[in-house]
């Protein structure tokens, strides 16, 4: 896509929740082989947080589309669709974001998930910019809301160290000013889709007791892979959208990549050639929670007046798929 005309789709709220308990690096050298040096090195986290028993996805999402629907002075009501971004839905069916739906007692409106790796908040991102473009709504809910505690293997000292549980929600509307999102970029190619995957559960490989006895339905990950992927297009697609947008890149006044990996982090705005000082980061204190991850650091950013009229925002993300994609915004 190109640059855009000067109709714009602006977010309009923010919200985020993340539950309660909190699993440490010495909580984890308890559980596997492991160090606390060891996973600070590697990846940055300190700690995650970790759902109650009784909570589900939908849970999650509720707490922060509460929150964002109260930044954005609106009621459920006020809301034309819903889109949640996820890969731990409450079940296969219903929609997660129908539960949410009835959750927050919206209207009778459209309410769906999307699936789009760790990129998916950024694919929902834009899928509502193009709803609110082509006047089939006038607001959108979008949501990325993931347990990922509930697909990890953990007696895997390599990915049980990465995941933790949270949500985080926005409110986005057309624009009336010169806010708003200026460009977007996104691709996928799902030749390298077994690089990171769930196995089992699905239609491929139904789930049996031989699927479950041998940890099929956790995550797994072939991590020196997706690491070099996931540098090259985070750098690729921040790259052409701030080249779309018609942005120079010390005109950025935050990036907000996918909290993955701080290697990965820090390599991204390497390659960008955006400052350490302007990249957030919150993974020491989240972890990775996938879809999450971005609308929970632009709560964050906003909840403590850190994100000023008129500054140039960078979303960075990459996920399983593998799916990657950028977003340039003006607030």
């Amino acid at each position: 896509m190109t640059k855009k005309s000067e109709r714009k789709v602006k977010i309009i709220g923010t919200g985020m929740y993340v539950p309660d308990k909190v699993l440490t690096n010495a909580d984890l050298e308890k559980m596997v082989d492991t160090t606390d040096e060891w996973i600070v090195t590697r990846t940055g986290i300190r700690e995650r947080r970790i759902a109650a028993k009784d909570q589900a996805t939908s849970d999650l999402a509720l707490l922060a589309s509460r929150r964002a629907l109260k930044s954005a002075r609106l009621e459920p009501q006020d809301i034309d669709v819903i889109i949640v971004a996820t890969h731990t839905p409450d079940h296969y069916f219903p929609a997660t974001a129908c539960l949410l739906q009835a959750g927050l007692k919206a209207g009778l409106i459209p309410a769906f998930d999307l699936v789009g790796g760790c990129t998916g908040f950024l694919y929902a991102l834009i899928v509502a910019e193009g709803l609110i473009l082509g006047g089939v709504v006038r607001r959108a809910l979008v949501v990325g809301a993931e347990m990922l505690t509930r697909i990890t293997n953990w007696e895997d000292r390599n990915t049980c160290v990465l995941f933790g549980d949270g949500a985080g929600a926005v409110v986005l509307e057309e624009s009336k000013d010169e806010s708003g999102m200026l460009s977007h970029f996104w691709q996928a190619d799902g030749n390298l889709g077994p690089l990171l995957i769930l196995p089992a559960g699905g239609s491929k490989v139904p789930a049996c007791h031989d699927t479950v006895a041998k940890r099929q339905h956790t995550l797994h990950m072939k991590g020196n892979e997706v690491f070099k992927h996931a540098v090259k297009r985070m750098a690729e697609a921040g790259e052409e959208v701030l080249k779309r947008a018609g942005v120079k890149k010390d005109a950025v006044d935050w990036l907000i990549p996918h909290q993955a990996n701080m290697r990965i982090i820090e390599a991204t705005g390497e390659r960008l050639g955006i400052p350490r000082e302007k990249v957030y980061v919150n993974i020491h204190r989240f972890g990775n929670v996938s879809v999450a991850c971005i609308p929970m650091a632009l709560d964050e950013l906003n909840q403590a007046g850190n994100l000023k009229k008129g500054n140039i925002v960078l979303l960075d993300a990459f996920g399983a798929g593998f799916t990657w994609a950028a977003v340039a915004l003006r607030w």
